[in-house]
Order: C-alpha cells, then structure tokens, then sequence
C-alpha cells in the first residue's frame, strides 16, 4: 500500500536547511518507485541542486537532526591519507564503513560473525584487518594516487607514479586560479569493479570568483535520508580546508545529486524529520593551518552553533 503523501510546511522558508527538507519531501510524494542493487526499493528523483553560502563560517549542517560532524570529518581526514582499510577508522570509533567488508567476509567464508565481533576482531587484529579490512582503492586511493601505467625499459607494461590529484588542485588554485580544470575525480573506470562501493560523491570541481573560492560537487547517487547531511558536511569542509591552505574566502557550496534517493524502509525517519523545523546557524572556525592540505587534524576544527533536535536512525543498505 503507498503511504500517504507529506503536506509542505508553511513556516518560515529563510532558512538554507529547507532547502533540503524540501527535496526530502519531493523525493517522497513525487519520486518514482525504483527497484535498486540492494532489493529495499528506493523512490527516486533524477537532476538535484542544493546551495549554500559559507561567508562567515557558515556550514550546510543539518539542524533537523543531529549529525555527527566529528565523525563525516573524520572520514574525510581518512580520505586524505589515501587509506582503503577501515581499521583507522574503527580505531577511532568511526562506523559508517564497517558492513561492507563485514559482508564480504560472511560472503567469502560463510563464517556468520556478528558484525559487532567482525569489528572488534578488526581493531584488535592487524593481521585479519589487512587482509578483511580493506574496501579496495575507494575514495581516498583515487584522489591522492590515481594510477598510472607505463612500458618499462623492459618492455613490459608496469604502474608508473601516481597522481595526486588533492596536491595538483591545491597547486592549481594558487598558479592559475581562473583554470577551469580544478576539479578531483573518484570515478576511476578501469578500477570500479576493485572498490567495495564506487564513489557516489564523484567529482568536485572548484572555482575562484571575487577572491572567494567555490566548489561543486557531483553525486551520482544519493542517499538523503543518511547520505546527504553527511556529503554537505563533507563537502563543504573540504572547500573550507583548500580555501584556508590557497588564501581565499570559502563561496558557495553547490551539492547536485543524479539519482536521489530515499529507501522505502525510511518512511519512519523520513515522516518525522519533516514534521521538525530547521534553526539556528552552526559555524565551523578552523583553529589551526597546518603547512599542507594533508596535514589537519580532528582538533583543528571547532563547531559552534549548533543545537540540533535529536538524532533519527534508520537501516544502512548495503
């Protein structure tokens, strides 16, 4: 039976957070109904565009519920160590990855640990992380060491140098800032099949304007229930961090989505989060620049705020 359709809200629309709310409750009332990799069933809309103005430390951090911005940045650190394995992150406390290798494992060995013992097993086992543990050259693999191959004097086809994709753009920003070539790229086709999950978030591509820096940020697809309040974090941190290493003011953050999404089994999340109404206007001061892009730490950054309304769970499809 289809649920019933959500009614817009008549508050006050000022707020740059209804932005998204308002694409939640199009996705839900609107969207057509998709049968996706997962089985749950999705309903789906194609072609999104949110934006947000970062001036005066301000950040696309979701009110409506509470986000854990200390551990997307977390993430995000990770990504710019070049780091596949989860074990830095479950070592940090950090979740959002662990079911993919977790189901690898059960589908690979047919050993039906609970996630929670895979886990620990994980943390406490360098061994069995290096070999359970890695979700193949995701994300960070590709934007600091992009492959590259080459004939060796051999003859032989061998890996050349990789690229680093994050330094180039930093480079890029300060020698030639009206380029219209920044951009850092996931989408490693001859690598796709490798990656435990190929990046939804794909590519960013920033642009100098007026002494401000911009970025948008391309996803292919998007979960927004989960997904989204933690790529507009991310994303818009990232922007905030090669901003402060090239001297410029952060702009505007422009997320597009291609297929945009809510599982089915969110309806729960998703009726709840849109009876609630955004406020405040969380700011993100950056306390310390490090030398290099890959140098900042969790204890750099300084959120203040922020007083969300409580948190909403929902399952991770896998």
């Amino acid at each position: 039976m289809a649920s019933a359709a959500i009614p817009a809200d008549s508050s006050d629309r000022s707020h740059p957070e209804w932005q998204y709310l308002d694409l939640m409750r199009r996705i839900w009332n609107e969207g057509s109904e998709r049968v996706d990799r997962t089985g749950i069933g999705t309903r789906s809309v194609f072609g999104t565009m949110l934006r947000f103005d970062l001036a005066d430390g301000r950040m696309p951090l979701i009110t409506t519920k509470r986000v854990y911005w200390k551990t997307a940045t977390r993430e995000m650190l990770w990504f710019l160590t070049g780091e596949t394995n989860i074990r830095p992150l479950v070592l940090q406390g950090v979740k959002i990855w662990n079911e993919w290798p977790h189901a690898n494992y059960v589908r690979q060995t047919g050993n039906t640990i609970a996630l929670d013992e895979f886990v620990q097993r994980i943390a406490n086992d360098a061994t069995f992380a290096e070999k359970w543990g890695d979700l193949g050259p995701v994300y960070g693999k590709q934007w600091v060491d992009w492959p590259t191959y080459r004939y060796g004097a051999d003859g032989k086809y061998e890996r050349g140098p990789g690229i680093n994709q994050v330094a180039e753009v930093v480079e890029s920003l300060r020698s030639n800032p009206g380029s219209r070539r920044h951009i850092i790229e996931g989408w490693n086709v001859a690598q796709l099949d490798r990656m435990a999950l190929p990046p939804c978030h794909k590519t960013y591509q920033f642009h100098v304007g007026d002494g401000k820096l911009n970025c948008a940020l391309y996803q292919r697809s998007c979960d927004v229930a989960l997904g989204l309040p933690f790529n507009l974090w991310s994303g818009a941190l990232l922007q905030r961090m090669i901003a402060q290493q090239v001297d410029l003011e952060p702009g505007e953050f422009v997320w597009m989505g291609g297929d945009t999404h809510l599982y089915r089994n969110h309806e729960d999340l998703v009726t709840e989060q849109l009876t609630r109404e955004p406020s405040g206007s969380p700011r993100l001061e950056i306390s310390r620049r490090p030398d290099s892009i890959f140098g900042y730490r969790i204890e750099d950054f300084l959120v203040e705020g922020y007083t969300p309304q409580g948190a909403l769970s929902a399952p991770v499809a896998v």
